[in-house]
């Protein structure tokens, strides 16, 4: 039974002082006994002053952050899910990117986030992800990680089930969802979108997210979450303080679960 480790996090505007955080994430979740760290949304840098920002994303290999990833996961050898960084991929545009490092270091998958954050919320805030980011247009899996079959998402993402169907239809054990979830929208919605994903999907989900204040002015929701297949939350962290968490992942309750309701053996196509 695999343990994994949840870094929640208050990422700010300083790439150094986040890839600390990260490295000595990925150290002390290996020597808890975590075989697979995962990590918030934009754990490399969180700004939503995009001036400022522009002058700290570069291109994926040279972002520091993934490299001190990649390197502390190989001297630990532990596997690490890595939520997403902002990558400098061209043409003035930026994507939000997901990784999963194995624990030789090396890039073993990567997810570029499909639906982007373009919402004006009743509080006032105001986001407008398309204006700076390139949104991603295919589904990611990865095989024979220590919680099988790990499907790639982050976070806007988690609200639109087509993705969620093809990532269940992949026969994924575990769909990690990253998150910088804003307070009234992860007030109202994150536990019960993260328990409907689990158990459309018949799957673990794994979702590490950004909380509390951060430095460029905005305020994230946390509980970062692990649901089983029948959607029973196994670790809420709370939305107060970062830190890791841990969980233990029966995978065994998978095929329990999709021999106790086969919704995806069951599934029909639906005519327009």
């Amino acid at each position: 039974m695999p343990k994994i480790a949840l870094l929640q996090m208050t990422s700010g505007v300083d790439p150094e002082a986040n890839a600390a955080t990260l490295e000595h994430a990925v150290t002390k979740a290996a020597a808890e006994g975590a075989e697979m760290l995962f990590t918030p949304e934009m754990s490399g840098l969180l700004d939503r002053d995009r001036k400022r920002a522009a002058e700290s994303i570069v291109a994926e290999q040279e972002t520091a952050a993934l490299a001190r990833v990649r390197d502390a996961a190989s001297r630990a050898g532990i596997w690490a899910s890595l939520g997403s960084l902002a990558v400098d991929v061209g043409g003035g545009r930026w994507a939000n990117r997901a990784f999963v490092i194995d624990p030789q270091g090396q890039i073993a998958a990567r997810y570029d986030k499909i639906h982007m954050f373009d919402v004006d919320l009743a509080s006032g805030e105001s986001w407008r992800e398309s204006n700076a980011y390139q949104a991603g247009n295919g589904v990611t899996t990865i095989g024979d990680t220590p919680v099988g079959r790990l499907g790639l998402t982050v976070c806007y993402d988690i609200r639109f089930p087509a993705l969620f169907d093809a990532l269940g239809q992949a026969q994924c054990d575990c769909i990690a969802i990253p998150a910088a979830f804003t307070v009234p929208t992860g007030t109202a919605h994150w536990h019960v979108l993260q328990r409907a994903r689990a158990i459309e999907a018949s799957a673990f989900v794994v979702a590490a997210a950004q909380v509390g204040e951060h430095a460029d002015g905005r305020r994230t929701y946390g509980h970062s979450l692990v649901v089983d297949p029948w959607g029973e939350v196994l670790l809420d962290m709370g939305g107060e303080e970062p830190g890791l968490g841990f969980a233990d992942i029966d995978l065994a309750r998978i095929a329990e679960v999709r021999a106790q309701v086969p919704s995806l053996a069951n599934r029909r196509e639906i005519a327009n």
